[in-house]
């Protein structure tokens, strides 16, 4: 056994604690505050952080050279909400995902209204932190939406995490609303403390301690993974929510619990923010690839729209907006102004004619899917 003495800081009181090693069969009420008290900044985090660090400013960039940024902050939201949602086995199709978006289709199942509602999360933290910081009424609030709950902090006992099969335990989170509160409140802190620590490296500790601290009954891994994307554009390392760091974690998905689960057990911090690093560094470069490829079938629909449509139907706008999103409808034409109902509807079929958009009827609506945008968007499902 072994007996530690640990101050907690002023939300905490000292306490004595006995065995201080990790038992997955009882509540990890030993969970330590921020920071670590561990060097979190080794050679090789030091390494990686760099390389993640240049490719995020690429990204952020070229993010800014799009015309008009809606054409990849829609599309790019989307799919973060549905990776990150698959990684809890709620899962849906991209073709469900963008009908829903654009029809008043009361007939959607369950799974895609409840994606549908993590990128309403996003949304709501990005507009939030225009005037307030991180905190942890934001976080009951994401949670709340993603959810569609009025639930708040767990009070009750006996949350755990388990395997599916063995119904083995693997995790039991902390107990108790004080002590989860005051530990939300030392994550705050450590969010804003100024120190020198990497931003990079502080968001995968950040997000451990988050999972860590698992303060819902539900939607701790969404609300986590939407931490990220708003910590990195409240530290202005991103100006819109481009980093779709669930499509890496959810093709490692069994290395990223590992990754957690190390630092639980053997706080092994140096191999989780590894981890991290190379998936916001990944992320970055595809990323920049999808951009790429979005600017480059944007240029060959506006030439194609050119040389095909009658002058009267052509306008650079009406095509960005083609791009905001794969499905458009009359209503979309209508309100950015381009042109009244009768007309944005002949607009509409005159681009189904020349072969960039195809129709489909949803309900009483009648959408119009720009087909090589959504090919691109999709091409890996």
């Amino acid at each position: 056994m072994s007996i530690k003495l640990i101050y907690f800081d002023t939300y905490f009181q000292y306490i004595e604690i006995i065995d201080m090693s990790y038992h997955p069969e009882k509540p990890y009420n030993l969970l330590s505050p921020l920071p670590p008290e561990v060097e979190l900044e080794s050679p090789a985090v030091l390494k990686a952080a760099i390389a993640a660090n240049r490719t995020l400013a690429e990204l952020k960039g070229k993010s800014e050279s799009l015309p008009n940024p809606s054409i990849l902050v829609n599309s790019i939201v989307l799919q973060e909400a549905k990776a990150s949602s698959e990684i809890e086995n709620v899962v849906t199709t991209n073709d469900k995902l963008f009908t829903a978006l654009s029809a008043n289709d009361s007939t959607v199942d369950p799974q895609t209204k409840e994606v549908l509602r993590y990128r309403q999360a996003l949304w709501k933290g990005i507009h939030y932190l225009e005037n307030h910081s991180l905190n942890t009424d934001l976080f009951i609030e994401l949670m709340q939406i993603i959810k569609e709950t009025d639930a708040g902090i767990r009070s009750e006992p006996g949350t755990v995490i388990a395997n599916p099969n063995t119904r083995k335990i693997i995790y039991w989170p902390p107990e108790g609303g004080a002590l989860i509160r005051n530990l939300l409140v030392n994550l705050e802190a450590y969010i804003y403390e100024k120190d020198d620590t990497d931003p990079l490296i502080k968001m995968a500790v950040i997000h451990y301690q988050f999972e860590a601290i698992h303060p819902f009954d539900v939607g701790n891994g969404r609300t986590g993974r939407l931490l990220n994307i708003l910590y990195l554009i409240k530290m202005n390392l991103l100006h819109h929510p481009t980093l779709y760091l669930s499509e890496a974690i959810i093709r490692q998905k069994s290395e990223y619990y590992r990754r957690l689960r190390a630092v639980t057990e053997e706080a092994d911090w140096e191999s989780w923010i590894l981890f991290i690093l190379e998936a916001v560094k990944e992320t970055s470069d595809q990323t920049m690839k999808r951009i790429n490829q979005i600017l480059t079938l944007l240029n060959e629909t506006v030439e194609s729209a050119k040389n095909q449509l009658p002058d009267r139907v052509y306008s650079k706008e009406l095509i960005e907006l083609l791009f905001e999103q794969p499905y458009c409808k009359v209503k979309f034409l209508v309100d950015r102004g381009i042109a009244k109902r009768q007309t944005a509807a002949d607009y509409l079929r005159e681009l189904e004619n020349i072969g960039i958009l195809k129709s489909k009827q949803v309900g009483r609506e009648n959408l119009f899917l720009n087909t090589r945008l959504y090919e691109l968007l999709t091409h890996t499902e």
